[in-house]
């Protein structure tokens, strides 16, 4: 049973799902709408459930705190030492080579 729960992790999501974590996704500060925005713009066909997730725990932070991960002026522990795990972490590397494609 455990196995199922971790391929579920890997499974692509679907249209509306990423419809809605796009949606999820907003904010107020630009920079990160533009972080955002090129993350989806790259990855949103390969986006899975465990993807997500981590997305979904990122955009509990507030707007600063979310510039400062894309921007690795903190780390994840610095920010919130829960939000320390592989999931988060996986995209947070995403975003940020989002980040240092735009340079």
């Amino acid at each position: 049973m455990e196995i199922d729960a971790v391929n579920r992790g890997d499974e692509l999501i679907d249209e509306r799902t990423l419809s809605k974590l796009r949606w999820r996704c907003r904010r107020g500060l630009l920079e990160n709408d533009l972080f955002i925005e090129r993350f989806f713009n790259r990855f949103a066909s390969v986006l899975t459930v465990k993807h997500a997730q981590g997305m979904g725990a990122l955009m509990d932070l507030s707007d600063n705190d979310l510039l400062d991960l894309h921007l690795a002026r903190k780390s994840l522990a610095q920010v919130d030492p829960v939000l320390d795990r592989a999931d988060v972490s996986e995209v947070l590397n995403m975003l940020r080579e989002t980040v240092e494609r735009s340079k």
